[in-house]
């Protein structure tokens, strides 16, 4: 298999959190890994140069929680189109989530998964297992078949475990195999029925609430589990201040726990589903404003240690419905960035803290390749034009599905170059 070509990215602002770098210059990439950093480089005589004067050199970001559909919902999504769309939104790596048809609880299914990532992807495929079979929460999978097939980690996503002693047990089991274990924290029996948050917003428009204890009590289940334990576990999607103050106290007991959030519970609030807006529809929904605040200040802080999308594309079968039985889930990967540069231009995140929560953190997390410009790591990179404003127009989108939060939502910039294994994924046109 022919190497790529070299690429020189000649006067970029070089930001590389893993090692506290943020200056200008030029970064070489050649072999499929990084060659050199830093300073005035030369380039290869068979290199393409690109300018990148004005716009900013990173590390490829990588997205622990998304839903490519495939197998089973490829009407929805496949690995080829949610991976372009990653690629577009400069994600290198993405990991995806269990919960397809046939859930991947076995090693054909994960195997399945990483070849067709490899023969039509855009980027790097991590598949996250299942922690039972089905995600049905009565027995526990193979770990050790689904670690060694190719899993990073594993989730009953969507289908949080309700048996304490089963995910105790799952995460003794997991924890034999250095596996994380990432919980969807809910409480089945006080979300049931709902649609959005339950506060007057709620009430207002007439819709079942869901209250943010259905997501505390199960964070604070989950946490007291991985301090009996011992286990890696993270805490998938947190949207309230109660989780936040959960995360915290763990930490602080010096658990091995961390947790992410999602762009659209920084950048929107209950208030925000207005007429009925089904693509504001997720789970955990939008929450209160305050609640909104708490998870920017804990994302800021870093006691929320990364930024997921949560991608979570359907189409309109399932949207263009009444609210109360459209499905939950928005899609994340192609606005992401833009999401997170509003937090930088409002000064809640140097731009350094963003790429460490959208990169560096989340390899850290799950022990994946990437999350550094490093000298010998591979050529994932990505080129953000922070000045590249752009309007979010669903038509325009990579995604198969169109759900997004953010439709006619200006942004303030955006991925323009990425580069994975060496090999340009997504460019801007001009």
């Amino acid at each position: 298999m022919s190497q790529p070509r070299p690429i020189l990215l000649k006067g970029g602002r070089l930001l590389c959190p893993a090692s506290h770098t943020d200056e200008t210059g030029d970064l070489l990439l050649e072999r499929g890994a990084i060659a050199a950093l830093g300073g005035e480089l030369d380039a290869p005589g068979d290199a393409e140069v690109i300018d990148c004067t004005g716009k900013w050199v990173a590390p490829g970001l990588i997205d622990l929680h998304v839903h490519l559909r495939e197998p089973g919902h490829e009407y929805k999504e496949d690995i080829a189109s949610g991976t372009a769309a990653a690629a577009a939104g400069g994600f290198t790596a993405v990991c995806c989530m269990p919960n397809t048809e046939p859930v991947n609880d076995s090693a054909a299914v994960t195997e399945m998964i990483l070849e067709r990532a490899r023969s039509g992807g855009f980027c790097r495929v991590y598949p996250v297992g299942a922690i039972t079979p089905g995600l049905k929460g009565k027995a526990l999978s193979q770990m050790a078949e689904l670690r060694d097939a190719g899993c990073v980690a594993v989730s009953d996503d969507g289908h949080p475990v309700s048996d304490s002693r089963l995910l105790r047990r799952a995460m003794e089991y997991a924890s034999g195999f250095d596996l994380p274990v990432i919980c969807h924290s809910e409480e089945l029996s006080l979300s049931a029925g709902g649609a959005m948050h339950e506060g007057p917003m709620a009430t207002a428009l007439g819709l079942p609430g869901i209250p943010a204890e259905a997501e505390v009590t199960a964070v604070e289940r989950d946490l007291t589990l991985a301090g009996l334990t011992g286990a890696r576990v993270h805490i998938a999607h947190i949207s309230c201040a109660g989780s936040v103050a959960a995360l915290k106290r763990a930490q602080e007991a010096g658990w091995a726990v961390s947790g992410e959030t999602a762009p659209h519970y920084l950048a929107l609030c209950d208030q925000d589903v207005g007429e009925y807006d089904t693509h504001r529809k997720m789970n955990p929904p939008l929450r209160s404003a305050a609640d909104r605040q708490a998870v920017r200040e804990a994302l800021a802080s870093g006691v929320i240690q990364a930024l997921a999308t949560d991608h979570a594309p359907h189409s309109v079968l399932e949207k263009e419905l009444e609210f109360g039985f459209a499905a939950f889930g928005v899609t994340g990967l192609e606005t992401a960035l833009g999401v997170m540069l509003e937090l930088v231009d409002e000064h809640l995140l140097k731009p350094l803290a963003m790429i460490e929560r959208m990169s560096a953190a989340p390899a850290r997390l799950l022990s994946l390749p990437g999350g550094s410009l490093a000298a010998g790591g591979p050529a994932d990179v990505v080129v953000i034009d922070p000045q590249a404003a752009w309007t979010v127009d669903p038509a325009k989108m990579r995604s198969k599905s169109v759900n997004t939060a953010f439709a006619g939502r200006k942004l303030p910039g955006r991925a323009v170059l990425t580069v994975c294994g060496g090999k340009v994924t997504y460019r801007t046109e001009g």
